[in-house]
């Protein structure tokens, strides 16, 4: 057994958790209407990943909750989990296996969440998935949703009701051919996406080509100036080199000629110095003349300057002994006793006005007036000492002295200039000595000099004039070396650096030539390559390469692109193909195996007769709008075509013993219900999912049909757990567990259990 349990919390009317265990191969579901049996099924289709909440009786995810009622209060969400025991294979009829989920573990627990914000959760081993992952696995055991291993309340005869072509869907599912359609229809999601990038990438290679072509050009354009370049490298390096040789050689003749000639004319010019000189010296000897009479009157000016400053010398010599018979004299007056007598007599004065004071402060009664009186007299008193301190002062004598140090001081002034003027008479006779001296040598001199001149002009002259020349050789070595580093300068510019390493070149023979014809001859062949790389214009040379290599490498990436893709795009084909002829080979097999099933089950219910399942092609008419059609801005008529679509389906063929029935539009309730049922347990002996639910599918059967109905789920039982929603009391004789349902008056669902066995085993 597979399905071990199942644990339903908060779903619809089971408000708490209650637990449903599987220990036996059936097991029975019972319960009053209303009581919440069919929320059982419906919990299987929800837990399996069941997306329609219309086939669940709501309208939202929210009303899959338990709403509350009574004293019970509302669930913020509701829970389904199912327990599988993965451990074991299960029996098959026919030697047929599978069905094992395709994961590592002995137990495979699936829960799905949903909450009152219409969020859904899956989880499987409580580690939460995508409902994507949920759906593969149990693809691979055969059951789903809404298969046909859950067979609702009502929807016992949906197979007879429903079109050929979702009866086969039912059968694809059924005969666990879903992983297959899934497969086939990723891969036409994958091939399609696939198509798409290759028109991209086709689109995108066409992009680019028209600009990789002009890019090719320039590339060429490039490669032709880079050999150019490369010629220019080669005749550069020897013309440079060559033209470095000459002006090197050159300059190295130009300065050993002028060597000597430097020397021949620095002493050509001191011997010119030299005559000039003693020349110069005879024709200044009226000049010396002159100076000698210049001097004699400077020597006279100067000595009447002396004498001059001599007299008045001798003036202020006789003013200082004046002087001083006054400052003797006047001392003396001041030491006499005319001085004291004079002096005798303002004290009487004084004695004379202080006594008339005295005198009227004697009359006087009045002591204010006394007072007053007493103050003028020591007023007086210190008037009178303080004027005849002043009188005694010898200011007169001080006077004397000033005067006389001011006249030593310029008597001091006079003997210093009477010095100065006494050494520059000394100097001007020194001179007159030296100047009559000259005036005798130069008179010899001169003969000798003027000739020594003559010589000296005539060599010079032949000097300047060789010079001259090596000056012009000179300058026009330097306009050539200005041409030779220009020179240099555009060939490093057009050929490279390398050219600056000219002198390493291996030219062969002389590198100096005489005859500057053949260089001529190179450098107008370089300037023909330097004009047409000029025209090549290889600026942005460097960046055109890189997005040449870059355009080029992205379009051989694309192409590269284009080939897996269009690889990839064929194994899809070659896969979709490939499936689709499995899924047609495997589909018409299971059908055998169904109408052999069918046949067996349909005339065991109704006691002979046959039935049997055909494949039908039905025609669907299609419109398109032509693909011939252009495109265009202006509006035109669209041709609509219809075309026939062939699509194949399911058709069901039964013939009734003692009946003649066309159709199944003419079968009663009850032979819809038997052979709906007997269809149903066909398919599902032919590939067992590992349970199957029953929904009352038994609630139109009689007594006899009931039996019968028993029989086939005993043998069903061999291959796959069956979990029984019935009433019928036949059918729960069949089962080894019975779940009791009933409903309290909150409205919820609550669950009873009873084990036959076990309750077997209690009675004896």
């Amino acid at each position: 057994m597979y399905l071990k349990s199942v644990e339903i919390s908060g779903f619809k009317s089971f408000a708490k958790k209650s637990t449903l265990e599987f220990n036996a191969p059936i097991s029975a579901i019972v319960g009053p209407n209303g009581s919440g049996k069919s929320n059982v099924a419906e919990a299987f289709r929800f837990v399996l990943g069941e997306q329609s909440i219309k086939s669940l009786r709501g309208k939202k995810g929210e009303d899959l909750i338990f709403n509350g009622a009574g004293e019970g209060a509302r669930a913020n969400r509701a829970s389904v989990k199912v327990l599988f025991d993965n451990s074991k294979k299960p029996a098959r009829p026919n030697g047929h296996s599978g069905g094992v989920f395709n994961v590592d573990f002995s137990e495979v627990t699936i829960e799905r969440v949903v909450h009152r914000d219409g969020v859904n959760e899956y989880f499987l081993n409580g580690t939460q998935v995508r409902l994507r992952d949920i759906i593969e696995l149990l693809a691979g055991a055969h059951i789903g949703a809404s298969g046909h291993h859950i067979i609702s309340q009502g929807e016992a005869d949906r197979i007879l009701n429903s079109s050929p072509r979702e009866r086969r869907a039912m059968l694809e599912d059924a005969l666990g051919l879903k992983i297959y359609q899934y497969k086939k229809v990723e891969s036409e999601r994958k091939l399609d996406k696939t198509l798409e990038n290759i028109k991209s990438v086709e689109s995108l290679r066409k992009e680019i080509a028209p600009h990789l072509r002009f890019l090719r050009k320039q590339v060429e354009k490039i490669e032709k100036a880079k050999n150019l370049k490369d010629e220019l490298k080669d005749l550069s390096r020897a013309y440079l080199k060559r033209e470095d040789a000459h002006i090197s050689q050159t300059k190295k003749t130009i300065s050993d000629e002028r060597g000597p000639l430097i020397e021949k004319k620095l002493r050509l010019e001191q011997e010119m110095s030299d005559a000039r000189k003693v020349l110069e010296s005879s024709q200044n000897k009226d000049e010396k003349s002159e100076k000698i009479m210049d001097l004699e009157s400077s020597i006279y000016n100067t000595r009447r300057e002396k004498d001059g400053l001599l007299q008045n010398a001798g003036k202020i010599e006789g003013e200082i002994s004046a002087e001083k018979r006054i400052l003797l004299k006047q001392k003396e007056i001041l030491s006499s006793e005319t001085h004291k007598t004079i002096a005798l007599s303002d004290v009487e004065e004084f004695i004379s006005s202080a006594e008339s004071k005295l005198r009227e402060a004697e009359s006087s009664d009045d002591i204010s007036r006394i007072r007053a009186i007493l103050r003028d007299v020591k007023n007086l008193f210190v008037a009178f000492i303080g004027s005849k301190k002043e009188e005694s002062d010898d200011s007169i004598v001080k006077e004397s002295e000033a005067t006389i140090i001011l006249l030593n001081k310029s008597k001091e002034e006079i003997e210093k200039k009477i010095l100065d003027i006494r050494k520059k008479e000394e100097d001007l006779q020194k001179e007159y000595s030296s100047l009559q001296k000259d005036i005798e040598k130069e008179k010899d001199s001169s003969r000798d000099a003027e000739k020594a001149l003559f010589r000296v002009m005539s060599e010079q002259n032949e000097v300047s004039g060789i010079l001259a020349l090596l000056q012009a050789k000179e300058e026009q070595l330097r306009i050539i070396e200005t041409d030779f580093k220009r020179e240099l300068e555009e060939c490093a510019m057009l050929a490279g650096r390398e050219v600056l390493d000219f002198k390493s070149t291996d030219i062969g023979g002389d590198v100096f030539e005489k005859d500057r014809a053949p260089q001529e001859d190179r450098r107008r062949a370089i300037e023909k390559i330097k004009i047409r790389l000029e025209e090549a214009g290889l600026s942005g040379s460097s960046e055109v390469l890189k997005e040449f290599e870059e355009t080029s490498e992205r379009d051989t990436f694309l192409e590269r692109e284009l080939i897996d893709l269009s690889g990839s795009a064929e194994s899809l084909k070659n896969l979709i193909k490939e499936l689709g002829e499995k899924l047609d080979i495997e589909f018409k097999e299971g059908i055998q195996k169904i109408n052999k099933q069918f046949g067996e089950f349909f005339s065991l219910m109704f006691g002979g007769g046959t039935a049997k399942i055909v494949v039908i092609q039905e025609k669907k008419k299609a419109r398109r709008v032509s693909e011939d059609l252009e495109i265009s801005e202006e509006p035109q008529d669209e041709e609509i075509l219809e075309e026939e679509q062939i699509e194949e389906g399911i058709d069901l063929e039964v013939s009734l013993p003692r009946k003649k029935i066309k159709g199944l539009v003419m079968l009663s309730g009850g032979e819809r219900a038997l052979t709906s049922i007997a269809l149903l347990f066909a398919i599902s002996q032919v590939n067992p999912p590992p349970f199957i639910i029953l929904d009352e599918t038994d609630a139109a059967l009689d007594e006899a049909n009931s039996r019968k109905y028993g029989d086939m789920v005993e043998n069903l039982a061999k291959y796959s757990q069956l979990i029984l929603i019935t009433h019928n009391r036949e059918t729960m004789s069949r089962a080894g567990v019975i779940y009791g349902v009933t409903m309290g008056i909150g409205g919820v669902s609550k669950m009873l259990s009873i084990q036959f066995e076990e309750a077997v085993s209690v009675a004896k």
